[in-house]
């Protein structure tokens, strides 16, 4: 990931605080992974089956 994707400073001018930056950045990997979640789901998604079929209890 590149610095110019992740602000350094907020709107106020001070830097952010270590906790902030890493709740924006959580929530943008979640994002990411529900986008991600999503385009696997739209393309069928065939190797989820292969795991749930493996599974026998």
């Amino acid at each position: 990931m590149s610095e110019e994707t992740v602000p350094q400073q907020g709107g106020t001018g001070q830097p952010k605080g270590l906790l902030q930056q890493m709740e924006e950045l959580m929530a943008a990997l979640n994002a990411d992974l529900s986008a991600l979640d999503a385009d696997l789901q739209a393309a069928g998604d065939p190797g989820r089956e292969v795991v749930e079929e493996g599974r026998t209890g």
